[in-house]
Order: structure tokens, then C-alpha cells, then sequence
């Protein structure tokens, strides 16, 4: 068990949100399903908290009801070596979502992702503030990150 592990607050769809996401991610697996017993604010037997794996990071999902909803202030950024990769991620997670600005897009639980390219975060931290400038200029007019773009605009093309 990992010492810090984030937990999602969903009304009742922890487990249905567990297995979607576990079936995008390798190297992924539900490790327990706790359930509510009988005089708890939700039907005895239903899903209380799902802990699960996402590329071997540890995950808790809670049913707690509709009193608290997702906002992008909090999301997951999840690095790609490919643009396969971040088409396959985009494409699977955005499935019932809705895309955002600068590879950011939001699931369909409500749950906030950043879908980025490797080679990203490589440019953004070059020396020649004129590549970084033209670099935040393409990535700003983007919806999904296209590493081909960005690298054209890296080399000023």
C-alpha cells in the first residue's frame, strides 16, 4: 500500500468509473471492493469505496453521494512518449467527455486530465526563450496536443 493515495469522491459510480478507467490504463487492477452495511446513509451492499491500479498507482474511489463534484483545479497528468499514445488516451478518455484547451480534457465522471506529450515538457524547458514563446503559442491554439505541430513551431517552421 502506497502511503499517499488520491481518492475520488463520485456520487454512485466509483466502481463503473474504476473499471473505465482500468481498462485504458496497463498495468491496471481493482484490489478491493468495500461495501456499505446495514444504517449507513446508502443501501446496505452498496458500493462504498473501490480501491484500484492505474499503471501500478493506487487509487481509492468513494460513492459519497452528490454533495461535492470535480473541478479541473484538481487533475491527472498523465506523460506520453507518442502520439499514438496520445491519441489512444485522448480518444478512450474523452469517450462521453469533453474536450479542453492544451490537452486537457474532462471524462465523463467529471474528472479532469492532461494528456501530454514527453517531448512537451523537453521544449518548454529550453534555453531559447524564442522556441518556448513559439512552442506556448502553438500548444495555447491546440485542443489535443499534436506533437507534430509542436515540434514545427519548436523549430520555428
Amino acid at each position: 500500500m502506497q502511503k499517499i493515495m488520491p481518492c475520488l469522491w463520485f456520487d454512485h459510480q466509483a466502481e463503473e468509473a474504476a473499471n473505465f478507467y482500468g481498462s485504458i490504463f496497463e498495468d491496471s487492477k481493482i484490489l478491493e471492493v468495500a461495501r456499505y452495511g446495514e444504517g449507513g446513509p446508502m443501501p446496505a451492499g452498496t458500493v462504498l469505496t473501490v480501491t484500484f491500479t492505474l499503471q501500478g498507482q493506487e487509487f481509492m474511489a468513494l460513492n459519497g453521494g452528490p454533495h461535492f463534484q470535480f473541478s479541473p483545479a484538481i487533475s491527472f497528468y498523465v506523460n506520453c512518449e507518442s502520439q499514438e499514445e496520445v491519441d489512444r488516451l485522448w480518444e478512450r478518455l474523452l469517450d462521453g467527455g469533453v474536450e479542453e484547451q492544451c490537452g486537457w480534457l474532462k471524462d465523463r465522471y467529471g474528472v479532469s486530465w492532461q494528456i501530454v506529450p514527453t517531448v512537451l515538457g523537453e521544449m518548454m524547458n529550453d534555453s531559447d526563450p524564442e522556441k518556448v514563446k513559439r512552442v506556448t503559442a502553438a500548444m495555447l491554439k491546440m485542443v489535443k496536443l499534436d506533437i507534430a505541430g509542436l515540434k514545427r513551431a519548436y523549430a520555428g517552421d
